[in-house]
Parts: C-alpha cells; structure tokens; sequence
C-alpha cells in the first residue's frame, strides 16, 4: 500500500518539499508550509516545464528502481505537510544529486534550517557538559591509578651551591698580569682595603701597629714585574731587592711612618735557586729585627715569566714572627704552589730546598 499522492519531505534535500504522485516522486518541489494541497498545476508551481526542474526523467529522480531516491514515502511515518505548519519528519542532511539551483526563498529557508540545527548541536553539546562528572549510564570510567594515602609529599630542592672550593680544589689567587696563580693557604684571604694593587693576599684580620699607630697585618704576599732594572738573572734581582723589601715592611711605609720603629737589624737565613712554576729563579730571606714588636721575616723571589717577553716576576713574602705570625712554612707552601694560568700540573720545588723553616 502506498501512500495517497501529496507533498511530502524530499528524501534527497531536506529543506524542501517534494510531490508524490501516489506511484512515484514528481519533479515538483516546493519551500516547506507553502499553502496549497492540490496537485503541482494547482500549487502555483505550474507543470513540469514551467517549474524549472525540466522533465521528471532526466533528473534522475525518476522511479524509485532507477535512483534509490525515488522510494515512496512511508505511509505512516511521513504524513502530508498541513498549511502553515512545517513536517515533523527529521531533516535528511544528503545532498541532492543532479538538481539544478532552486528559487532564493527556497535557499533561504535552507539557510534558516541549518542555521536552527547548528544552534540546537551547540546547545545540547553545552547541556552535556553542564551535567554531573559521572559516568553515562552504561559506560565505564577510565581508571584511575592508586594513590597512597597519608605519604609525605616530596618536594624537590636544588642541590646546594658549593660558595667555598673543597680540599681537591683549593683556592687560589690569579695575576693576570704576569699569567701565574698562587695558592690560598689556610688563615690568608684576598686582600681587601690595603693601598699597594700587587698585593696577592693578606692574612686575616688586622691589629694596630706597635709604634707609630695605624693598621698592621702579620703577613702578605706581594707579586710584580721587574721593569725598572735591565737585568734578568733572578739571583742578582732577588739580591738587590731583599733590603728595599725588608725596610717597605718594617721601617717606613708609604707615607713615611714608622709602624715598628724601625729597623734595629736583620740577618740572611736563607737563600738559593728554586725551581718556580717550571722556571728557574732565586730566592733570599732575611730575618728583621724592630724597635718595636718582633720583627718579621722578608723574602724575594724573581723567576722568569712564562708568558710573553719572560720578564722577571719580583713575588715579596712578609711574615711578621712571634706567636700571631704565619707559619713560615706556608712561604714554602706558596712558592711550590705557583702556577701558570691554565695549567695545574706545572709547579715548583724542583732542585735546592728553600732552606730553613726557623
């Protein structure tokens, strides 16, 4: 049993309403709710040649055999539209297949339905999901990992940063100028508010000076270039400059005063070549007896340079005596330790010893 003939919703453009003739589909469409239930001729839609579908059978629309599109409309699920009222039927979103281009209201009102379903998916995707987080009926929730209950939480922290060098890497200070480092024994530090800039290092802490007042130090260690003497034996260096150490220390300072007194006598305890940051120098010290406190001990150093010319490196060691002074072990300690810049395998020591320790 088919359907009586009537409009119906077009299987192949859901946007429009086709004619069913009570045998097979029409090439007569029309926009849905238009007024009039009568055949084609009496809708306003005219015969076949007036509608512009041109004839039934070249359309492709033909028979239902022919297409696949030309089923009848189900006589129970597609009643025929009413006047005014648009098909309840669900729109079917295929695309025609070979129809040429309908009236503008009819592209119109295509434009209106699919702008309705587009809202109506936004909408029901919004309502789904606003709606409780569990699980759908019927379907299962992902699982979750176990979590262990009451364990601490680990924080990690970044590992310390290492502010003072270990014992397999001891401090050391650099002169730049000459291209040599010098070790940092233990109670000396890097020399901070003293008014000559060759100064390498100093002990730590100060006191004040026995005579003349002002700020004293028990040691320092002093590294410059010899450029004012043409020449370039460190012997003969070392020995001319071990009496204008002796008093820079412990007569008169820079301005003039005299922090000990000044010197009442002093005597060679030491002297010879050494070998220094690879070079061959020449050492001599000098035990100074003061007016005022214990005196001290002054030694000069020359070694050749081992960066451009090889000019003479002058290093000055004083080290005050007594009890507050530095052991004089650590001149030793600081000569051996020399080294050129870069390179911490080339040290001193080799050939004489630096001589007594007393």
């Amino acid at each position: 049993m088919t359907p009586p003939p009537g409009w119906y919703r077009d299987p192949s453009a859901a946007h429009q309403e086709r004619w069913w003739d009570g045998t097979a589909w029409t090439e007569h469409r029309r926009a849905p709710g238009a007024t009039g239930h009568g055949t084609p001729g009496a809708t306003g839609y005219g015969t076949s040649g007036a509608t512009g579908y041109g004839t039934p059978c070249p359309t492709g629309y033909g028979a239902p055999a022919d297409t696949g599109h030309g089923a009848a409309p189900g006589p129970y699920a597609v009643p025929p539209a009413q006047p005014g009222q648009p098909s309840t039927v669900p729109l079917f979103t295929g695309a025609a297949e070979g129809r040429a281009g309908g009236t503008g209201r009819g592209k119109a009102v295509a434009l209106v339905l699919a702008a309705a379903v587009l809202v109506g998916a936004i909408v029901t995707g919004v309502v789904v999901l606003g709606e409780d987080d569990g699980p759908a009926p019927g379907t299962q929730a992902p699982p979750v990992a176990p979590t262990a209950t009451g364990a601490p939480s680990v924080t990690e922290e970044p590992s310390p940063t290492r502010s003072e060098p270990s014992a397999d890497d001891p401090a050391v200070v650099e002169d730049q100028l000459n291209g040599v480092t010098f070790p940092l024994p233990k109670g000396w530090v890097r020399p901070e508010y003293v008014a000559e800039d060759d100064v390498m290092m100093t002990t730590d802490g100060t006191y004040d000076c026995p005579a003349d007042g002002g700020v004293c130090r028990h040691g320092l260690v002093v590294s410059r270039t010899v450029t004012s003497n043409a020449e370039s034996s460190p012997k003969t260096l070392a020995r001319q400059d071990i009496e204008d150490a002796a008093d820079d220390a412990y007569d008169r300072d820079l301005i003039g005063n005299k922090p000990f007194g000044g010197i009442v006598s002093h005597e060679e305890v030491a002297a010879g070549p050494v070998a220094v940051a690879g070079r061959a120098g020449y050492y001599v010290r000098w035990r100074v007896r003061t007016a005022e406190g214990p005196g001290g001990h002054v030694q000069s150093l020359v070694f050749p340079s081992t960066v451009g010319t090889e000019s003479p490196i002058l290093v000055r060691y004083v080290f005050d005596a007594g009890e507050e002074g530095p052991p004089l072990a650590d001149m030793d300690r600081i000569t051996k330790g020399i080294r050129p810049v870069g390179d911490a395998d080339t040290g001193g020591g080799v050939g004489s010893g630096i001589g007594p320790t007393d």
